[in-house]
């Protein structure tokens, strides 16, 4: 008698595996895309919700005997509190992304002053408009400005290819504009629909125009109190420009958010895993686009051939940024921009703010020791907030860090380092038409004086300006 055939156990496996209908299959694949997602965009979500949505304590870092802590951000009850993103925005990726290409901004007018600086370069001065009505944001030109000459002005800084027209920098400026404060974005060289009017643009060491727009405010508006924000790159130039002059600044206060403090590190940084490259290419795309629009000068200056075919932030820079700031490497380049390196040097009141997760500007490069060692500094960083956003609400339409520069900003004004105006010596350099002196930083970056260029140059970039807004 003949014994049954065995069937081999892949049969067997194959046979129930059919009896699965297909829809369980469609959604086992569901659970793993969304675990896979889930972690892929470092989403926070179920640990929000284990929580109770109470947020993260905001995290202070200061010198035990800081007189800037205790007679200033002691008072700021935000500073003390916590921090709980958006619900639907609970991921550094998603807030980052939405901020630069959504922003829920609100709508701010601005009258623009053109400055000139020694080198002919043109440099774009944005001051808010007072005005609760808007209904359609405007740039109009007007260099003939009056403002209240005791009123604080705060002096904003943007980020890497951005300007006043940014979702982050109208957030900021419009809080700080409803507190009656005179409100002014300093866009840099080419940016804000500005033509390059010399042969130099701008770049993260670079802090010559910094000290340009604030010497002439200082000059322009003596009594009024100078308060100055940099955001991203802006916070590096910014905590740059601090460090080298020390006490030589006419600076009531300072706030430097998300700043990549050492762009080595953060160069590394976008090199790794699989979103990071993603970042870097995103921001290569926007420099090569800001190169285009220069390109008559860029060209002359930089590696041209090697900025078109740019794939990555580190493409560019080694392409543009080095040349221009005649580094022989791009690591070079990028020691020499590092802020953290006078982070220690910095005299005046400094706020720093950054988001542990931030998807850019990563946090094994910001300087806890030597902000702890300097009684001028208090470093403030939150779990979550991803590059610049840091949304909150259920409608994502308030930025936190916006409202903790405002408080802080507002106690440090009311207290007693808000001292009357110091007379500062520029030191022995050039001056320019309105009596301002330029000399060169400390950082090892040379700087350079180009050509002056004619009004069409400015008309043109005054036109694009008012494509955009339309």
């Amino acid at each position: 008698m003949d014994s049954p055939a065995v069937e081999s156990p892949y049969e067997l496996l194959l046979t129930a595996a059919l009896l699965i209908p297909t829809t369980h299959y469609l959604l086992g694949f569901l659970v793993i895309a969304i675990v896979f997602l889930y972690n892929f965009l470092e989403i926070h979500f179920l640990r929000d919700l284990f929580t109770g949505f109470r947020g993260q304590q905001v995290e202070l870092t200061f010198n035990a005997s800081s007189k800037l802590y205790h007679d200033v951000v002691s008072k700021c009850k935000i500073l003390h509190g916590r921090y709980l993103s958006t619900p639907w925005l609970c991921s550094p990726h998603l807030q980052t992304l939405f901020i630069h290409r959504f922003g829920n901004a609100p709508l701010v007018n601005y009258r623009r002053q053109l400055l000139t600086t020694a080198d002919g370069g043109t440099l774009a001065l944005d001051w808010v408009i007072h005005d609760d009505d808007v209904k359609k944001p405007t740039v109009t030109v007007d260099d003939a400005l009056q403002h209240d000459g005791e009123n604080p002005i705060i002096i904003i800084i943007p980020g890497l290819s951005s300007d006043s027209d940014s979702a982050y920098v109208k957030h900021l400026a419009f809080k700080m504009a409803k507190r009656s404060w005179n409100v002014v974005v300093s866009n840099h060289r080419g940016c804000g629909g500005v033509s390059l009017t010399s042969d130099w643009f701008y770049h993260g060491g670079w802090t010559g125009d910094i000290r340009t727009v604030v010497k002439h405010l200082h000059i322009q508006y003596p009594k009024a109190p100078l308060f100055i924000v940099g955001t991203s790159i802006g916070a590096n130039m910014l905590v740059f420009y601090l460090g080298e002059d020390g006490v030589n600044v006419p600076i009531t206060g300072a706030a430097a958010i998300c700043s990549p403090w050492d762009p080595l590190i953060c160069d590394r940084f976008l090199k790794r895993g699989f979103i990071q490259p993603f970042y870097s290419r995103a921001l290569a795309f926007g420099l090569k686009r800001y190169a285009y629009l220069h390109k008559a000068v860029i060209s002359r200056i930089g590696n041209w051939e090697g900025v078109e075919k740019s794939r990555y932030c580190r493409d560019f820079d080694d392409s543009a940024f080095r040349i221009l700031a005649d580094c022989k490497t791009v690591d070079t380049y990028y020691r020499c921009g590092c802020s953290s390196n006078v982070v220690g040097n910095v005299m005046v009141p400094l706020l720093c703010i950054s988001a542990l997760d931030d998807p850019i500007c990563t946090n094994e490069a910001i300087p806890w020791d030597e902000c702890r060692s300097n009684g001028n500094v208090v470093l403030a960083t939150t779990q979550h907030g991803g590059h610049l956003p840091f949304f909150e609400g259920l409608t994502a339409n308030s930025l936190w860090w916006v409202r903790a520069v405002d408080e802080y900003f507002t106690v440090l004004q009311s207290s007693l380092w808000s001292n009357p105006k110091k007379e500062v010596s520029y030191g022995n350099g050039k001056k320019d038409g309105n009596g301002i002196q330029h000399h060169e930083g400390t950082n090892g970056i040379q700087h350079h004086e180009g050509t002056k260029h004619t009004e069409e140059d400015l008309i043109c970039g005054q036109e694009k300006q008012n494509a955009k807004m339309d």
